[in-house]
């Protein structure tokens, strides 16, 4: 007696991507619901299955859904707006301030409706995002009918949709409880790397996605200089950072780790860590090489992205799959290394067992979601065909199949392409729409590009500091009393430093524009001689955020990037409209009080003679730790003994230019 199915895909060449990699040829696979029933032989499943629906494959190729292992999806609207740029001025110079003027909930839904559009035409049946507003990320995949990793952005800067990281965090928590259990959409939490976080923010993170036992996405060792930097800093490379913070006790997709060694791969590998490997985005930007034929051999689940369509420009995963393979090849010198069945392999099942998703999809086996594609290898780009090995199917569909043979596309028992036409997505409106926010982003961008942040950025080596500094500045007669005051119990010194600093600052025409700071260090020892030369350049915005007792300031980050020319140079560059200098001998001293850091400076300030001040600062990444920051800053008051002296609100520029 024949079980009764939904739909039955007859006459099919199938690639079923498990375990054995076994293939029918002639095979048959049974759906119902959002499930598959049965696969193999064609004669055995006609004989024990009947549908409403029977699909003729025509001799096509039956496989799974490609995985888009990492991905930010409304970027679509942001393709090809800045191109053959280093990183840090693509993504400081272009992305963030276009980002910051123009995201939205409408603009998330529209860049990722016509991603979804994208995705589904090149057969992409599963995708993991990280973005802003990933509410509607989840909302318009979902709508598409497509199956999504969606993680919700954390960084330590004000962002398109959180001014703050509590506000970040509370989103996120709300967006994971209100999607957990979804069929389609698997929420996830999404700090985005290291360097854009705190130690504090990774190990929140990692505890929310415990909490509810969800995904974790963040990129990790991208670039050779965020490992050099995390290894300057923190005196040791970014995977036993991430370690120590407790990340790796969450179910972690690591994109990129394209500077791993082997002892960093095991370590994800025994954190059953998935990783995510991104050849065009790193081959664009310059990023090297991620060692995957290592990572394989050492059993990490290794899937394959295609990054944001900013940074690549597309999201054919075909092409991923093909330069994967490619890569490997050439990296290792060996042809041999990474296979057409294993190249495929990383695209469908350990793409999806990369994402925790293995259970669900990426491979065609009774149980698992009905998540599948027919491809078609008869175009002339992929003729004639050869069957004597098994490995032939996988050859050309892996180095000479396009994104354009795929016919059908049927997700969770759902079709979504029948015969090149898409069914859940009206593409002619969508383009309609973008092409008008493309016009907008034009104009912005062409204002902007005289901008001085864009010219500093455009230097190159520039970062954004913490969202927020505290701060307070105290005018003090006795510069010695508070060099006692450091002796306290109380107080644990850290280090201390000794600088002769001269500031040539440049005011603009426009005083949106903030001010540049150029900046010469001279470090002395404690016998008095110059020991090293340091040049910083430094923007400083007009914004303050507020303030709290005892005239303690919260403000704004700052923009710092190195001053490798002369200040003649800056001069002709920037083209100030005025200029001021100020010269002054600070002793800095980074200081721990109750657990937490701060730095105390002891200036005098000689040109103009303005005499000793003492400063304290913190930089911070939230309102809430600025808060118990000021409160201890108030308490610092009073243990150097400055607690009734006279409180400056101003920078010493101010000072000076309100003289």
């Amino acid at each position: 007696m024949t079980q009764q199915a939904d739909t039955l895909f007859l006459n099919a060449h199938i690639l079923t991507m498990d375990e054995h990699l076994t293939q029918y040829h002639p095979g048959a696979l049974a759906v119902k619901g959002d499930s598959i029933l049965a696969v193999g032989p064609e004669d055995e499943i006609k004989k024990a299955y009947t549908a409403a629906e029977i699909v003729d494959c025509g001799g096509k190729v039956l496989m799974p859904g490609l995985v888009n292992a990492h991905t930010h999806v409304p970027m679509t609207l942001l393709r090809g707006i800045a191109d053959d740029l280093r990183l840090d001025v693509w993504l400081q110079g272009y992305m963030w301030p276009v980002e910051r003027e123009f995201v939205s909930r409408e603009f998330v839904a529209l860049g990722t409706s016509i991603a979804c559009a994208e995705l589904i035409r090149s057969g992409v049946t599963t995708f993991n995002d990280m973005y802003f507003h990933e509410e509607e990320v989840a909302k318009a995949a979902a709508q598409a009918g497509m199956r999504a990793v969606c993680g919700q952005s954390i960084l330590k800067f004000p962002t398109a949709d959180a001014k703050s990281y509590e506000d970040a965090m509370e989103q996120a928590r709300g967006f994971i409880q209100r999607w957990k259990g979804h069929p389609l959409i698997v929420p996830s939490i999404a700090p985005h790397a290291p360097y854009t976080t705190t130690p504090e923010i990774l190990r929140e993170t990692a505890e929310l996605a415990k909490e509810f036992d969800v995904p974790l996405h963040i990129h990790l060792s991208e670039t050779a200089l965020e490992v050099e930097n995390m290894r300057r800093d923190e005196g040791m490379p970014v995977i036993p950072y991430v370690k120590k913070q407790g990340l790796l006790e969450a179910k972690v997709i690591a994109a990129h780790c394209v500077h791993i060694d082997a002892g960093e791969i095991r370590t994800l590998h025994h954190a059953g860590a998935g990783v995510s490997h991104n050849p065009s985005s790193n081959l664009k930007l310059a990023s090297g090489f991620a060692p995957v034929t290592k990572m394989l051999a050492t059993g990490l689940n290794v899937g394959i992205g295609t990054d944001g369509p900013a940074s690549n420009n597309d999201l054919d995963m075909f092409e991923e799959v093909r330069l994967a393979a490619f890569i490997a090849k050439a990296v290792t010198n060996d042809p041999t290394s990474l296979p057409a069945s294993q190249a495929l392999l990383m695209g469908t099942r350990l793409g999806a067992q990369a994402l925790h998703l293995g259970h669900l999809t990426g491979s065609l086996t009774p149980g698992r979601r009905a998540d599948l594609i027919l491809l078609d290898l008869t175009p002339i780009h992929n003729s004639p065909a050869f069957r004597r090995s098994p490995e032939n199917a996988y050859a050309q569909i892996v180095y000479a199949s396009k994104s354009t043979d795929v016919s059908d596309v049927m997700v969770n028992g759902k079709w979504l392409m029948r015969d090149r036409k898409l069914l859940t997505l009206n593409e002619e409106e969508l383009l309609a729409q973008a092409a008008d926010i493309a016009k907008k982003m034009d104009a912005f961008l062409l204002e902007r590009e005289q901008s001085v942040l864009s010219k500093l950025i455009a230097l190159g080596g520039s970062m954004e500091e913490e969202s927020f500094e505290v701060q307070v500045k105290v005018k003090i007669a006795d510069p010695d009393s508070i060099v006692q005051a450091l002796m306290r119990d109380e107080i644990v010194i850290i280090y201390e430093r000794h600088y002769r600093q001269h500031d040539t600052y440049f005011h603009f025409a426009d005083p949106s524009q903030g001010r540049l700071r150029y900046r010469e260090d001279d470090f002395v020892d404690d016998k008095g001689n110059v020991t090293n030369v340091r040049a910083r350049l430094t923007l400083i915005g007009v914004l303050r955020e507020g303030g709290f007792a005892h005239d303690v300031l919260l403000s704004r980050s700052r923009f710092l990037a190195p001053a490798a020319n002369s200040l003649r140079f800056y001069r002709e560059y920037f083209k100030p409209a005025s200029e001021v200098n100020i010269e002054k001998d600070r002793l800095r001293w980074l200081i721990k009080y109750k657990d937490t850091e701060f730095y105390i400076n002891l200036d005098n300030v000689t040109t103009p003679p303005l005499g000793y001040f003492i400063e304290i600062k913190s930089r911070t990444w939230s309102r809430k730790d600025a808060q118990n920051k000021a409160h201890l800053v108030t308490e610092l008051l009073a243990l150097l003994g400055v607690a009734d002296a006279e409180v400056v609100t101003n920078d010493y520029i101010e000072i000076v230019s309100g003289q």
